[in-house]
């Protein structure tokens, strides 16, 4: 049994715990509003480059389409996980989402390249018996984002070229609520025009497009890029959104935890104080019978 030091001082120390983790949890319900508002910001331009693409497809017969986007191959996976622990189950579940997705979806197709940001979803990759082509680390804050997505760029024309790949998809959480996210994947290339039609008549009341007068390939291949960079930007933004959501839940059970634990140190050392003070009386009581006897 415990004495009253170092029930006390397991005490101090389960409080010292609680403070940290509602200081985590308050930490990780601002970054989620940061992620968010850096998503938000991209829309208007999101917005403008769906409707440039659409733009330059229209009238164009699939068949005589842009090889570079619309070529077969191998198919690629681009993986959002997570640099730090404590988040749950966040990177098991994405990682067996995507491992899973082809023989859910697709049955008998496997992908054959692979690319993860995070070092945690990293290793669930490979524990899965998928090899690794590149692996990124995570940005800190919001502000590195951007930097690298333009990293990420650079070396998805590397990959698309050296293993000769004709589609790739994104995989990430999206955040729900305040403490909860799904599983999302997202078809990066090859661009369905079909789709930009659609999300330009959903978010638009106008039917109308603009014109373009400069050479079609060269406006697409500059479009394309800046698809590209809103696209992963994006998943980046929500998987990290995501993230703190499952920090957050893991902080509420972590102090629902800890104040149990609280509880019942609190309710033994009480138990033990008074059991001390009651012993103390009887010795007194004793004490003083004794000295009446004498």
């Amino acid at each position: 049994m415990q004495d009253f030091e170092t029930l006390k001082r397991s005490i101090d120390s389960t409080r010292d715990l609680e403070s940290v983790v509602r200081t985590m949890k308050t930490l990780a319900a601002v970054s989620i509003r940061q992620y968010e508002q850096a998503v938000d910001s991209l829309e208007d331009y999101a917005a403008t480059v769906h409707q440039g693409l659409e733009m330059v497809f229209r009238n164009v017969p699939a068949q005589n389409g842009f090889q570079e986007i619309q070529t077969s191959g191998h198919t690629g996976m681009i993986v959002f996980g997570s640099d730090q622990g404590m988040c749950g189950q966040f990177n098991e579940q994405i990682s067996s989402f995507a491992t899973e997705y082809f023989s859910r979806e697709e049955p008998g197709s496997t992908p054959s390249a692979w690319m993860v940001i995070g070092s945690r979803i990293s290793g669930k990759i490979l524990d899965a018996g998928f090899p690794v082509d590149y692996e990124f680390n995570l940005p800190g804050a919001v502000t590195g984002i951007a930097p690298l997505v333009a990293d990420l760029l650079v070396q998805l024309d590397h990959w698309r070229h050296e293993q000769h790949l004709g589609r790739i998809f994104i995989f990430y959480n999206q955040r729900v609520s305040a403490s909860t996210y799904k599983p999302h994947v997202q078809q990066l290339l090859p661009i369905d025009p079909a789709l930009l039609v659609q999300k330009h008549q959903s978010e638009t009341a106008s039917q109308t497009l603009p014109l373009f007068t400069m050479d079609r390939s060269v406006l697409l291949s500059r479009l394309i890029r800046q698809y590209l960079f809103v696209s992963l930007f994006r998943a980046c933004a929500e998987s990290q959104a995501g993230e703190n959501a499952s920090r957050i839940a893991s902080m509420q059970a972590a102090e629902r935890n800890i104040k149990e634990r609280l509880v019942n140190l609190q309710a033994e050392f009480n138990h033990r104080r008074q059991t001390a003070i009651t012993e103390e009386l009887l010795d007194v009581v004793t004490g003083f019978e004794a000295l009446k006897e004498e």
